[in-house]
């Protein structure tokens, strides 16, 4: 006969990923974690395996580390996107900060740096404000470098008409 206590004592007490305890010593009722909050590091790092295969979008605001394969798009406006040596994506990238270790198929856009490491590859377009190509890198496409946010503050552009009006005005002889 099925009892209902130990049925509900199994499901509490599996392991979950990357934890030694089970999640009912996890979480507390406030949900506050204690007991891991020493053990996780402040800027963690989501993983993707060698034999993951993801076909779709993928956003957040966690770093990423792909090893597997990518086919889709990839938005990470606040994080870095880590590729792999043996990582392979199709997609459409965007992050803040994009390292390439593996091999990238299509348009590359980060908000503060793309670096292709050794043996990387990029196939696409990269649209940043820093670029590093190492040595050994491979990369086809256009660049498209941004210029640095305090430049553009810098260089105040001013209309024709505003700079006609500043220009001192020079009388002419007859």
């Amino acid at each position: 006969m099925w009892k209902r206590e130990e049925s509900n004592r199994s499901t509490n007490t599996a392991p979950v990923a990357g934890a030694s305890k089970p999640p009912s010593s996890i979480a507390t009722s406030a949900g506050h974690l204690s007991g891991i909050e020493s053990r996780v590091p402040r800027n963690n790092v989501v993983h993707v395996g060698r034999s993951v295969v993801i076909k779709g979008e993928i956003s957040g605001s966690e770093d990423l580390m792909i090893e597997g394969k990518v086919d889709g798009k990839i938005t990470l406006p606040q994080s870095t996107l880590t590729v792999g040596a043996e990582g392979k994506l199709k997609a459409e990238i965007s992050a803040k900060v994009v390292i390439v270790l593996g091999e990238v198929k299509g348009n590359v856009s980060a908000s503060e740096k793309v670096d292709i490491r050794d043996h990387g590859t990029v196939n696409g377009d990269i649209i940043t404000k820093k670029l590093a190509i190492a040595d050994g890198a491979h990369f086809r496409g256009s660049i498209d470098m941004q210029p640095q946010a305090d430049a553009s503050e810098k260089r105040k552009v001013i209309p024709k008409s505003e700079k006609a009006a500043q220009q001192p005005s020079i009388p002419r002889l007859p």
